[in-house]
């Protein structure tokens, strides 16, 4: 039996992040679940009392997410934090020509300032319990993706936000090695309610609660990196090696601008 930690699960009322939170309760953890739809959290808490808190909140708030915590009863705010899961993150994909400013900038409000606000949040309280702790390190863990391993067609927000995000990380990790550990997750695609609109093959998908089972299977261990499913990792980063065919061949089949030329393929965003 695993000693009870505390964790604070950005991103918890739905898909991969549901799926962690419920994981981590099963597991014995106390878990700060949060979101913006409280409806879905407090479904998720009643499963789970007296494990899960409901914390809903607007990740891209600066504001609000300043004092996130205080608006938990006295009680129940954390003193210290053992991990944090960050798994908000939301996609909209661009159709050219036109480059909606307002869409790439809701894209980084979640996907790359929503994960500095909550970091800016949590530093101090795993801090806190990296000093009283004389075994395993409070740790940090992100949910990225493999749209970072290379360029794929209307993802320009989303990936370029994933990216923007995993690098943050890996520098994090550079000023709080000694005290935290810091993991980047690199999964494929994955059956949730973001891609459940997607209407193009999504090859090596995995359900929500297999991306689960293999970052909770991996927590604790100090990785830099999760990536899964190998099948597809190992497909796109042998595509980053080979550029002249991914872009120069490949993603001119399935781009849309194509369409233009007389092919219909349609565009296949990032994982």
């Amino acid at each position: 039996m695993q000693t009870p930690r505390v964790y604070w699960l950005t991103g918890a009322s739905s898909g991969i992040g549901r799926e962690l939170a419920r994981g981590l309760a099963t597991a014995g953890h106390r878990v700060y679940v949060s979101a913006r739809n409280t409806d879905a959290l407090a479904t998720l808490v009643a499963d789970y009392p007296g494990q899960l808190v409901a914390l809903p909140c607007d990740v891209s708030d600066d504001l609000a997410m300043q004092s996130v915590f205080n608006s938990l009863p006295e009680a129940q705010r954390p003193q210290q934090l053992d991990g944090l899961i960050l798994s908000a993150g939301t996609c909209e994909y661009v159709d050219l020509p036109e480059l909606d400013m307002a869409s790439f900038r809701r894209v980084a409000d979640v996907n790359f300032f929503g994960v500095v606000n909550a970091c800016k949040v949590a530093l101090p309280l795993l801090q806190a319990a990296a000093q009283k702790s004389a075994g395993r390190k409070p740790e940090i863990v992100g949910i990225c993706s493999m749209s970072v391993l290379t360029g794929f067609p209307r993802a320009e927000a989303y990936g370029a936000t994933k990216a923007a995000m995993g690098y943050f990380l890996n520098a994090l990790r550079c000023d709080v090695q000694a005290t935290i550990d810091v993991t980047v997750v690199y999964p494929g695609f994955v059956t949730t309610p973001m891609t459940a609109t997607n209407d193009f093959p999504m090859p090596f998908c995995i359900s929500a609660t297999e991306a689960a089972s293999h970052i909770l299977a991996r927590l604790g261990r100090g990785k830099r990196s999760i990536s899964f499913p190998w099948q597809l990792d190992l497909l796109l980063r042998l595509a980053s090696l080979l550029p002249g065919l991914w872009y120069g061949v490949l993603m001119k089949k399935i781009s849309r601008q194509h369409k233009k030329s007389g092919s219909t393929p349609q565009g296949r965003p990032a994982p």
